[in-house]
């Protein structure tokens, strides 16, 4: 299988962010063809496509575009409809949204005109994580330049079509990527998640009708729009179709963005980033950040889409592929990511809130060696009473290394209790090698 840059085509151009680069390369040509299409006709073309959310979930963005209510409510009321972009890119080892946007940030603006446009919206926000100045700066500057081209603003292009177009700064939590938790935040309270019914289709931002959707997802629209349903769909698998940015990070000779159909293995992503770190082997990874349930090497040929990655038992999420080698203790690797998730949790229910904190207790210990037996089976026993009880995913994501890792690599959690310590310290590693887990690529 081979790279499919669309997205990514244009990154390496000299100043490929400002308006003049993108409109040479078909920039907002996809503007005309949706403005002579019907709202409901823009929806069908990205149903056809197939394109689901790239966001993490892998929802179909068409049909949550199509729970918009239209009209009145029963009580006669006219709400507004707004469309929010989820540009809060903060899970540990996701990095395909910020590059994004900071290389061509007018890629994503125009997949907000026309998805603005589809569900019939006349106020569109990006919400970026507020450290990132630079991407927040850019974005500025990209939405300023479509105002003065007439791009944005009243009768878009002589369409009789109107958008205001809002770029809003969070402050860096990283709850506030969950989707209810962004919209009580740009409303201007503390972000945390709601409670579930309403969604935010029917009673989002302001109370009113509202599509989240994550940068990758609003970006991929206008090709879709230039090319055709069938052109998407000839990339990718029957139900996870077209093409998606894979972030390699970690023990790779280049790491980086690999904008590759759905479906693609490790293995051949491997082949393009020149493989793990020369004299070490494969130990394990993650196919979609932090949050969702460890690889190893034997999981090198799963395809790397939806459904694959679920029957092999994890989730394709954000497409964040952290690569380990055999030098990584994978106890203080889930340690370092549990003690993120334990200091990012809102705190507005308790087995979140409390079991976050117990696990980082758990694991501190037994990471030392100080730990006991009995402790295995405590922290598998929490992270059992988090999963799927808390109130959004963040949880979910706590306990998913926890279970996964212990499920892989449980005999080197026995091993830092047997050795007193962690037995890749050099002082124990002689003594002790972690068992194959399948096979292993150099």
């Amino acid at each position: 299988m081979t790279l499919t840059p669309v997205l990514s085509k244009y990154w390496n151009l000299p100043n490929s962010w400002t308006l003049d680069t993108y409109r040479a390369h078909q920039g907002y040509a996809a503007l005309p063809i949706a403005f002579a299409m019907t709202p409901d006709e823009v929806i069908a073309t990205v149903k056809d496509a197939g394109l689901r959310g790239r966001g993490g979930a892998g929802f179909p963005t068409g049909m949550k575009w199509g729970f918009i209510p239209q009209g009145p409510d029963p009580d006669g009321t006219v709400k507004p409809h707004y469309l929010v972009v989820n540009a809060d890119e903060s899970e540990p080892g996701t990095c395909k949204d910020i590059p994004l946007m900071l290389a061509s940030p007018h890629s994503l603006i125009e997949g907000v005109i026309i998805a603005a446009y589809a569900i019939r919206a006349a106020h569109a926000f990006i919400y970026v994580r507020g450290e990132v100045v630079p991407v927040l700066r850019r974005l500025q500057a990209a939405a300023e330049e479509c105002y003065a081209a007439g791009l944005l603003g009243s009768d878009i292009l002589g369409s009789g079509y109107d958008l205001e177009l809002t770029v809003h700064a969070g402050a860096g939590a990283y709850i506030c990527g969950e989707e209810t938790a962004l919209l009580d935040s740009l409303e201007g309270r503390r972000g945390q998640p709601r409670l579930r019914p309403p969604f935010p289709a029917v009673a989002g931002l302001y109370a009113s009708p509202t599509v989240v959707n994550n940068v990758e997802s609003i970006a991929s629209v206008p090709p879709i729009l230039r090319n055709g349903p069938s052109w998407f769909r000839a990339m990718g698998t029957e139900k996870s179709p077209g093409f998606t940015l894979y972030s390699l990070s970690g023990h790779v000779a280049r790491p980086g963005q690999y904008e590759a159909p759905l479906g693609v293995t490790l293995r051949e992503l491997l082949g393009y980033a020149g493989g793990v770190r020369a004299g070490h082997e494969l130990k394990f990874w993650t196919p979609g950040g932090s949050s969702t349930p460890l690889f190893t090497a034997e999981h090198l040929d799963v395809p790397l889409d939806y459904e694959n990655v679920m029957a092999h038992g994890s989730m394709l999420g954000t497409k964040a592929l952290q690569i380990f080698d055999d030098t990584t203790c994978v106890v203080r690797a889930v340690l370092r990511w549990t003690e993120f998730y334990a200091h990012e949790s809102c705190g507005k229910c308790t087995p979140c809130r409390e079991g976050t904190y117990w696990l980082v207790q758990l694991l501190t210990r037994l990471e030392a060696g100080l730990g006991t037996p009995a402790d295995l089976d405590k922290l598998l026993d929490i992270a059992d009473n988090i999963n799927g009880k808390s109130f959004c995913a963040l949880g979910d994501g706590a306990a998913s290394p926890i279970v996964s890792s212990m499920k892989y690599f449980r005999d080197e959690y026995i091993a830092h209790l047997e050795r007193g310590g962690c037995p890749f310290d050099p002082a124990r590693a002689t003594a002790w090698a972690p068992t194959a887990a399948g096979e292993v690529i150099r």
